[in-house]
Formats: structure tokens, sequence, C-alpha cells
């Protein structure tokens, strides 16, 4: 049986935010608070980047059109972690961000304009298509941030040939 483009697309981005959740399986919340790069961000603030900055961000505030979702300027960005905010809580906001990022992609024909555009970024996406496009490079990068500071803090590696 083949996908449609809608699910075969959809199939992508579930491989990606999973190797982003296998990347940091089995890390105590420690290794995943602690810096490995000189930029300074931890596995953890990386999944709350995710799941604030892209899924919720471009699946409820540009395609949905969700006021709530959109953020601005003011708005701190996912990268920005309070201390109080438990590992499990992070992991948990990703995977129900995830869950309704599926639903909206489900629901939208893969040509449907975004419903909002933030004025602060040039290059419009056309259409979902292009938007989950998008969100599978950014998921897949940080895929790949997450296995080089895996493989620091522990050495475990996702993939090797």
């Amino acid at each position: 049986m083949s996908l449609s483009p809608a699910e075969l697309l959809l199939s992508y981005l579930d491989g990606q935010r999973a190797h982003v959740l296998g990347a940091i399986e089995g890390l105590d919340e420690q290794d995943l608070r602690r810096p490995v790069l000189p930029s300074g961000w931890s596995c953890l603030s990386l999944v709350n980047h995710l799941a604030k900055d892209v899924e919720v961000f471009w699946f409820q505030g540009v395609v949905a059109g969700r006021p709530a979702a959109q953020g601005g300027n003011d708005e701190p960005d996912g990268w920005q972690l309070p201390e109080d905010v438990e590992a499990a809580a992070v992991v948990a906001g990703y995977r129900e961000a995830v869950r309704e990022a599926n639903r909206i992609i489900r629901a939208t024909p893969l040509d449907s304009a975004a419903a909002w555009w933030p004025d602060y970024f040039p290059d419009r996406h056309r259409d979902l298509q292009q938007t989950v496009l998008h969100v599978l490079t950014e998921t897949a990068t940080h895929a790949g941030h997450l296995d080089a500071a895996r493989e620091l803090i522990d050495g475990r590696t996702w993939l090797v040939l």
C-alpha cells in the first residue's frame, strides 16, 4: 500500500522526532541540563526549543493561526529553560506539541496557505507542504546536534556503520 504525499511527509517527520527522543533516552536530569558545546545549549533546552519554537509555532501558530502560539519578539524563546522545569515536563510538552501538530497536519490539505505569517520572516512558505518540509529539516538538523551532544556526554552514538 502506498502512502499519500501527506502521510509520507508525516512519516519522515515522525522518524526525525523519534530520533530526537531516542538521542536523549536514558540521560539523567543532570546530563540533560549540562551544556557540552561552547554555545551553552543543553539537550533539554534543545528539546524545549523544538516543542515551542518549532512544533507549536509552525503548526499551531502559522498553519492553524492560533494567536497564543504565534509568540512575539518580546516572548522568551524555547532555548530559555527555567531551572525549575523538570525534564519529564519538557519531554511531555514535546510529545504533546507533536500530537497536536500531527492532528493539524492530518486535518489540513498540503496546499493550504498559512493562516498567519510573522512579519519578521521575509520568505513566506506558500503552503503546508513547505512548512512540513521546513520543520522536517529543522528537526533533522537538531537531531544531529543531539547526536553530537550525546556522544560528548557519554559516548553513545545513534548510528554506527
